[in-house]
């Protein structure tokens, strides 16, 4: 496995071996030993696969308390996922990372509890698939604006397919610090 640390500590980028031949491909998507020598430490309790068209942009997502950690990988099309840091101390906070995911590169991304998660379709269609270390809980429902002229978020789409919700989120600076999780140190991921 191909792993790829960011600029952001704790965000990681991996890229399973696949095995493939004129009859398709094998790939393993999730292996506790292996995933943790990667620095993907957690244990996921929910499995999650939303489908999408070209242009939906579904984000910025978070909870807190009960923040989730999040491995996606998109095993149909194509997306440009985000992770932002909003851990209120952090070196890195208001940073995002970007990384486009396809079926075709295979590449999955771990997010920590912390941050802010989002993507946008620019497939015609995608499958998006993603592991959580924590349950739903909707009274824990944060979001940021996808579009916070703050962060700067260089999203492939200019007019994107929103959610009322997703299109209502407050900007980061208008979210109220004590709602928010705090960065606890270099571990702290």
């Amino acid at each position: 496995m191909n792993v790829e640390q960011t600029a952001i500590p704790g965000v990681v980028v991996l890229q399973p071996r696949v095995f493939g031949d004129d009859r398709g491909f094998f790939k393993e998507t999730w292996s506790a030993a292996r995933y943790a020598e990667a620095g993907v430490p957690d244990t996921f309790v929910q499995d999650n696969l939303s489908k999408s068209s070209r242009g939906v942009l579904r984000g910025l997502h978070l909870q807190h308390p009960h923040g989730q950690g999040k491995l996606v990988q998109a095993v149909l099309g194509e997306v440009f996922d985000v992770a932002v840091d909003v851990r209120v101390g952090s070196p890195t906070f208001g940073a995002w990372v970007g990384v486009t995911l396809s079926a075709d590169n295979h590449k999955q991304l771990y997010i920590p509890p912390g941050f802010a998660h989002g993507f946008c379709v620019t497939s015609e269609t995608a499958l998006f698939s993603y592991k959580c270390t924590d349950g739903y809980h909707p009274e824990c429902e944060l979001g940021v604006l996808w579009n916070d002229p703050d962060l700067g978020i260089a999203w492939p789409v200019e007019a994107p397919s929103l959610s009322g919700k997703d299109q209502a989120y407050p900007t980061l600076a208008d979210i109220p610090t004590d709602l928010l999780p705090t960065f606890r140190g270099e571990g702290d991921a």
